[in-house]
């Protein structure tokens, strides 16, 4: 029997600041026990908008999380990611004493789908309405898609390999293929993941033209995926970051594999294109399984895009239909960000914790207000159903029409 690859990619800490919990315990604990915190939307100067509900962040103080001199110079948006990866890293054990002796071996991957709208927004207002003279210098950057690398790596002073991903949802899950090839190649850790803030009043009206966007005023009603009455998606706020390494660096230094990124695979389709997406989708988990050396019938759970649009949700279902049904299969289905909305980027990422979660604890969760399912998946809703889960596939598509899929083994599994 051969040797595992010492360089395999490995998840071993979690960063989550949600709609639902602003830590991985309060996110699992909302998740498990399919809780929709889905709700009117609060924020200051969106009442008149047509866009009612959303998944906001609401006990969360940037203040408590990040040092002034950093917070001045940041969106919301950033501000998700430094407490984030300060959260994963902490859930590493990786310290600044660690870091700091090779800060060489650290790099930053995220995904943004806008960049820092808030903030944008406030300095032009200022612009024009007070003169240039009361613009800071900040707004160069803070809205900046790539803020969020680097401003984690300046603060927490890490020189390896960072960059970002600047794309539609899907680019949550290339954020982290892109920190598995950067382990792979030779760097030791990668903090990879994504958040955003879209619920800033210029933010969502420029989300007004997305047809996909539900505008359904009843909390209950307006992201019901995989159901007759679904009427599009809800946004959210917040995300997820991870600490990516090797599994011989985390051999090295003594931590737990929680699981191991073994595949992924992208493809692109067109935007708003659902029907096409099929295909797209289907060829993206092919490839996926191909790459993590996965059987179709290894798959034990799967981390639905879950769009809440009709044609969408038909086209994910029969692309599902078509990897698994060939070999018998009929893997249980789960949408967790029925709960919570999808943070565009930070999305797939929350789910790709979701799954992590899923693998240890031996649960998958249910899909929150989700019951009158109308198309023909193993969809699990209404409580969580334990199951011995080794291999989880976790979806994402894009409403610029990108497909992106995910495997993720259980971390005695995926280093066996």
């Amino acid at each position: 029997m051969s040797e595992p690859d010492p360089r395999r990619a490995a998840v071993t800490g979690i960063g989550v600041i949600a709609p639902n919990g602003t830590s991985t315990e309060t996110y699992w604990k909302s998740v498990k026990e399919g809780i929709s915190v889905l709700d009117r939307v609060t924020r200051e100067g969106c009442a008149h908008l047509p866009l009612r509900v959303a998944g906001e962040v609401r006990d969360f103080d940037p203040a408590a999380a990040v040092e002034e001199r950093f917070l001045v110079q940041t969106d919301r948006f950033t501000h998700f990611a430094m407490a984030a990866a300060d959260l994963a890293l902490e859930d590493a054990r990786l310290g600044r004493a660690d870091t700091d002796a090779s800060p060489m071996s650290v790099g930053v991957v995220t995904a943004a789908g806008s960049g820092g709208g808030e903030f944008g927004q406030r300095e032009l207002q200022r612009l024009w309405g007070k003169g240039s003279r009361y613009v800071g210098p900040y707004q160069s950057i803070a809205w900046f898609y790539a803020a969020s690398t680097g401003q984690i790596s300046i603060r927490r002073g890490f020189k390896g390999p960072c960059s970002v991903v600047a794309a539609d949802e899907a680019g949550g899950l290339d954020a982290l293929a892109h920190a598995a090839r950067a382990v792979r190649r030779g760097t030791d850790v990668i903090v990879a993941g994504s958040t955003e803030a879209p619920l800033a009043p210029y933010s969502m009206v420029c989300q007004l033209g997305y047809e996909e966007l539900s505008g359904e005023p009843d909390p209950d009603r307006a992201y019901r995926p995989f159901t007759a009455g679904a009427c599009g998606f809800v946004p959210a706020e917040g995300g997820a970051m991870l600490v990516v390494e090797s599994t011989a660096s985390a051999r090295d230094r003594g931590v737990p594999v929680r699981a191991v990124l073994a595949g992924h695979a992208a493809t692109f389709t067109g935007a708003s294109r659902w029907a096409e997406s099929r295909d797209g989708l289907a060829h993206a988990i092919r490839g996926a399984l191909d790459e993590a050396g996965c059987a179709p019938e290894e798959v034990d759970v799967v981390f639905a895009d879950a769009l809440g649009v009709p044609a969408a949700d038909r086209a994910e279902a029969l692309a599902l239909a078509d990897v698994f049904g060939a070999h018998g299969r009929r893997p249980p289905v789960t949408a967790p960000k029925a709960g919570i909305g999808r943070g565009y980027c930070a999305a797939p990422v929350l789910d790709t914790a979701a799954a992590v979660l899923a693998l240890e604890h031996g649960l998958i969760p249910p899909t929150p207000g989700v019951f009158d399912i109308c198309h023909d998946l193993d969809l699990v809703t209404g409580r969580a159903r334990a199951a011995e889960l080794r291999t989880a596939l976790v979806l994402s598509r894009g409403l610029m029409g990108s497909n992106s899929a995910l495997v993720l083994r259980h971390g005695a599994t995926g280093v066996s």
